[in-house]
């Protein structure tokens, strides 16, 4: 019992998750056999995770980048707007998966509230290739992969979207559009303006 209840506080305690259908997985250490092993836990157990620790929060800020700027820090898997007076919003998010991760400078050259999505056709023929087949065209809504609110991304295909998938962020799971939990994606499409900078790191 003693190793249980440790292996599930190990569980909630790492921030590495890697998605593999239905449930997520992750490696905890185990004291008793010395070796690191899989814990699996539910997607709505892990969902519970993300929130808790990728929680939306005010925090202070001393870098040079003017308020109004996007900060994407791919590695921490963190959003920073930043605000007035020394200040900015920091949210959690979910990034590109192995392969799919990207930097650089853009401008946000679009707001959408409730987007439909028209996935690359790169991405069709790719998921085909898996035997996934996905749509041409979804229309917005509640089970839309871009969520409550989309932000576009100069001329490129990536977006910063919101998700119906909570227990993605904090994780590589994306084709490279950042994303983030809907109600912190509504709060910031009400503070960004068209036109803002957005740089990725």
């Amino acid at each position: 019992m003693r190793r249980l209840t440790f292996l599930i506080a190990a569980a909630v305690a790492m921030t590495l998750f890697h998605f593999v259908p239905a449930k997520a997985q992750e490696m905890v250490f185990d004291p008793a056999s010395r070796t690191w092993v899989k814990y699996y836990m539910t997607q709505d157990a892990a969902a519970a995770i993300a929130k808790r620790k990728y929680k939306r929060r005010e925090v202070s800020y001393r870098g040079a980048e003017i308020p109004g700027t996007i900060i994407v820090d791919t590695e921490d898997r963190s959003l920073t707007y930043v605000l007035e007076h020394g200040r900015a919003m920091k949210y959690g998010i979910g990034v590109g998966r192995e392969g799919f991760t990207w930097s650089g400078r853009e401008k946000i050259t679009r707001k959408a509230k409730w987007p439909g999505w028209t996935p690359p056709q790169e991405m069709r023929v790719r998921e085909a290739k898996a035997g996934r087949k996905i749509p041409a065209y979804m229309p917005g809504g509640e089970d839309n992969p871009l969520g409550a609110r989309a932000l576009y991304l100069g001329n490129t295909i990536y977006r910063i979207h919101g998700t119906n998938e909570d227990w993605s962020i904090g994780r590589q799971v994306s084709s490279g559009c950042i994303r983030m939990f809907n109600d912190d994606v509504i709060d910031l499409y009400e503070r960004v303006k068209v036109g803002a900078p957005v740089i990725v790191r």
